[in-house]
């Protein structure tokens, strides 16, 4: 007998030590399924879809954490600004720089995570390390009032070597700890690592995580025709 979304919640929940939250990745599952994690005690979930996000912000409890995990374009920005909650994908400056224009409209202050391609497959989006110090120390980003940089999120090769996946996120977790020591000294919030998905979030949290992605082992499969 398959387990419910409250019993798969319930066994993540005792595997996180004090100090990781964990996103729930709702993508692509109905508004039952998250009322039922709702209803458990989650308040936080992943979406990767604008228009998913926001179908499910306006017909969900408005105590939900929203988190915006997959790629953003700029023009979609503006619909997500007046409630999401953290953004871990950002990718570009000009991104970043948008972000912070639809959050002044908002009237609000946007957390945001920057995403750095860790990963041995090839990718589109992230910087790599060395972009991410590039951005950091160039320092254009204090001129954006309304976002807060509040870490680095990754993702690690989906490969069966798990040695490969911990040395790719202890390679992540390195370069949080290069920035707040470097350029970061004055923004204590600048401490989340989001990394860690179902099938590698024990190796995540090793090497330091602080927000865990995880959508299977709580929902199942994902129904990719889901209308909520």
């Amino acid at each position: 007998m398959a387990s419910s979304i409250t019993e798969n919640l319930q066994q993540v929940w005792r595997e996180l030590p004090e100090g990781v939250r964990l996103v729930a990745i709702s993508k692509f599952h109905p508004g039952e399924a998250i009322l039922e994690a709702y209803t458990a005690g989650q308040r936080i979930f992943g979406e990767s879809k604008v228009q998913e996000m926001t179908r499910k912000y306006e017909l969900l409890p408005k105590d939900i954490e929203w988190h915006f995990i997959g790629h953003l374009q700029t023009n979609k920005v503006k619909y997500i600004a007046p409630y999401v909650s953290l953004i871990h994908s950002i990718d570009s400056m000009h991104l970043l720089a948008e972000v912070n224009k639809q959050a002044a409209k908002a009237g609000r202050v946007i957390d945001c995570l920057l995403q750095v391609h860790i990963a041995q497959e090839e990718t589109k989006f992230g910087f790599t390390p060395d972009e991410c110090r590039a951005l950091l120390s160039g320092g254009q980003w204090r001129q954006l009032p309304s976002v807060r940089l509040c870490g680095l999120m990754g993702m690690a090769t989906n490969t069966d070597d798990l040695y490969q996946v911990q040395r790719e996120f202890d390679s992540l977790h390195a370069l949080l700890k290069e920035a707040q020591a470097t350029w970061m000294q004055d923004a204590p919030w600048f401490r989340e690592l989001s990394m860690g998905m179902s099938h590698d979030y024990h190796q995540a949290i090793r090497a330091g995580s602080t927000l865990v992605r995880i959508g299977t082992s709580i929902f199942g499969e994902r129904d990719y025709y889901a209308r909520s």
